[in-house]
C-alpha cells in the first residue's frame, strides 16, 4: 500500500478481546470514491460509476501518412500546451513493427481544438511537411508511449521519456528520452525490460508517492488464456526489477487490451486505469455490413469498450466497478473490433472540467480521436437517493485544519458531517446536529459546524467521519 498505517486497539462492545484496525495516515491528500479503500460502512448509499459526457471528435486521422490504424493514444498536459502522441502509418501489407508505421504529433491551447503542426522532421512521400515525431524505428513506434519525468532528479535534456517495442526477437522496450517532447533519441540501443508480450500500449510514469519509476505492460496470464498486466519499477529507468503480475481480488479474469495505468492528477498517489477490454469472439456485424464501413478485413471479430480500475501501488488493481465506463456508441462502426481505445491520461480542460479521450473506428476510413467530459474527480461518487443514508470512514489521521468537499445535492437534498474518535463516539462541537448543512454543486466547499472552530486541534489524531446524505452525490474529500 501506498499510505502507512498504524495499529490502535479498542473494545467491540460484542466481543471481549481487542479489535485491531489500521489507522490511515491520510495528511492532506485528496480520496476519491473509486475504490472502499476509506469507506467502513455505507447504510442506504452506493458507490455510483459515471458516464462521461461525449463533447465529439476533436481529432481526425485524414492525412495519407495516418491512413491505416491509427492508435495507442497518449495525451501529455504540459503546463499550458496538450500534446497528443500516436500510432499511424500505412502498412500496406498489414505486417505490425515496420517501418511503415511512425510516431504523429498533434498539440493543443485547450485540449479541445486540436493542430497537427508541419514539424519537418521525417520524409513523407518526398515533402516534410507533415506531423510525423518518430520514425524509422521499427518496432518501437508500433506502441511509443511517452511521459513527462517528474523526477526532480531528471535531467533537463530527459525531461521526456518513453517506452516502446515488442517481445519478438527479444527486442524488449526500448528507452527514449527528449529534452523538448519533439525531439527524440534512445537511452540505449538494447531493450529495457523484455519478459513480456508488449503487444500494445505499455506505459511509464515517474510515481510521487513511491519515489521510483513504474511501468505496467501488457502480458499473457500464464495460462496463457487472457490478455493481462505486470508491473516492473526503476529508480533509473534503465534498471528495472523482475516483472511482477498484477493481480483483480475476486474479479473475474478478463481480456484486458490496454490498461492506460497514470496517476490521477488531483490524487496522485492513485493510480487510476481507463483501459478497454477486450471480448474477442465478439462480432455483431454481418460481412457485407462491415464490407461497407471499409473495416479491415483482419478487424470483424472482437468488441472492445473502456473499462475503469485504480492501483494504489503493489500488484493489486481494484475492479470496484466491473461496468463499462463508457458504452460504445449508436452506429455501427463503434462496434467494429479494437474500436473505442481510450487515450493514456486524464487531463485537465477547464476550471471545473477534465477529459478522457477515446480512439474511435479504427481501421475505417472515418477514424478519430473523440473527447469525453466529467467534472473533477467526477469519475464515481458515493450517492445517496431522496430516502437518504450514511457512510462512516475508517479510521484515520489528517494534517490541516479545513476539510473540502466536492459534492452536488438536489435542491431538496442535503449532507452533513459529523467527526467522530476512532472508536464511533462524536466529538463535541463536531456532531450531526452541529454540522452546517450543505446544499448545492461544488467542486470545493468547505465544512463547517455551528462553534466555527478549526479543524487544527484535531489533526493527527485518529478520527472517523460520519457523513449524512440525502438526493446527493460526494465526488471527493481532503484536508486543507
Amino acid at each position: 500500500m501506498v499510505f502507512s498505517g498504524i495499529l490502535v486497539g479498542f473494545i467491540d462492545s460484542k466481543k471481549s478481546d481487542p479489535v485491531w484496525e489500521e489507522i490511515i495516515q491520510m495528511g492532506n491528500r485528496r480520496e476519491i470514491f473509486l475504490d472502499y479503500f476509506l469507506i467502513d460502512k455505507l447504510d442506504g448509499l452506493s458507490l455510483e460509476l459515471h458516464t462521461p459526457e461525449d463533447k465529439g471528435i476533436v481529432l481526425n486521422y485524414d492525412q495519407p501518412w495516418e491512413i491505416f490504424s491509427p492508435a495507442y493514444v497518449t495525451i501529455l498536459k504540459d503546463k499550458y500546451l496538450y500534446r497528443a502522441y500516436y500510432r499511424s502509418g500505412i502498412r500496406g501489407d498489414r505486417k505490425p513493427y515496420t517501418n511503415e508505421e511512425w510516431t504523429c504529433y498533434a498539440e493543443s491551447k485547450d485540449g479541445i481544438n486540436w493542430e497537427k503542426p508541419a514539424l519537418g522532421l521525417f520524409e513523407f512521400e518526398g515533402s516534410r511537411k507533415n506531423n510525423i515525431v518518430l520514425a524509422n524505428e521499427a518496432p518501437v513506434h508500433h506502441n511509443f508511449s511517452p511521459f513527462i519525468d517528474n523526477n526532480p532528479k531528471a535531467m533537463p535534456e530527459q525531461k521526456y521519456k518513453a517506452l516502446g517495442g515488442t517481445s519478438r526477437e527479444s527486442i524488449g522496450l526500448i528507452a527514449y528520452s527528449s529534452p523538448d517532447g519533439i525531439n527524440w533519441k534512445k537511452m540505449q540501443e538494447e531493450g529495457v525490460i523484455k519478459k513480456g508480450a508488449f503487444d500494445s500500449q505499455n506505459v511509464a510514469f515517474w510515481s510521487e508517492s513511491e519515489e521510483q519509476y513504474i511501468c505496467y505492460f501488457r502480458i499473457f496470464t500464464k495460462e496463457g488464456r487472457f490478455r493481462s498486466i505486470s508491473r516492473a519499477t526503476s529508480k533509473d529507468f534503465i534498471h528495472w526489477s523482475e516483472p511482477v503480475e498484477m493481480t483483480y481480488g475476486d474479479a473475474p479474469y478478463e481480456h484486458l487490451y490496454i490498461q492506460q495505468t497514470s496517476p490521477y492528477f488531483r490524487a496522485p498517489h492513485i493510480y487510476v486505469a481507463i483501459g478497454a477490454r477486450l471480448l474477442p469472439n465478439r462480432q455483431i456485424g454481418t460481412l457485407e455490413q462491415l464490407t461497407e464501413l471499409k473495416v479491415d478485413p483482419n478487424q470483424h471479430k472482437g468488441l472492445a469498450e473502456p473499462y475503469i480500475m485504480t492501483t494504489r501501488g503493489g500488484h493489486v488493481y481494484d475492479r470496484t466497478f466491473m461496468e463499462a465506463f463508457i458504452r460504445p456508441g449508436i452506429g455501427l462502426n463503434n462496434w467494429v473490433a479494437r474500436t473505442n481505445f481510450p487515450a493514456l491520461n486524464v487531463v485537465q480542460t477547464g476550471p471545473e472540467e477534465m477529459s478522457v479521450y477515446v480512439n474511435q473506428d479504427y481501421t475505417q476510413p472515418t477514424a478519430h480521436l473523440r473527447r469525453y467530459a466529467m467534472r473533477l474527480d467526477g469519475f464515481s461518487s458515493i450517492h445517496a437517493n431522496y430516502n437518504g443514508g450514511t457512510v462512516i470512514t475508517k479510521p484515520f489521521t489528517f494534517s490541516g485544519e479545513q476539510l473540502e468537499l466536492n459534492f452536488s445535492t438536489a435542491a431538496a437534498g442535503e449532507i452533513r458531517i459529523e467527526i467522530q474518535d476512532e472508536h464511533g463516539i462524536p466529538i463535541p462541537g463536531f456532531t450531526m446536529e452541529e454540522s452546517a448543512e450543505l446544499i448545492g454543486n461544488e467542486i470545493a466547499k468547505i465544512a463547517s459546524w455551528k462553534n466555527g472552530k478549526s479543524l487544527i486541534s484535531l489533526a493527527t489524531k485518529p478520527i472517523r467521519l460520519h457523513i449524512y446524505m440525502k438526493d446527493a452525490d460526494l465526488y471527493s474529500l481532503k484536508f486543507n
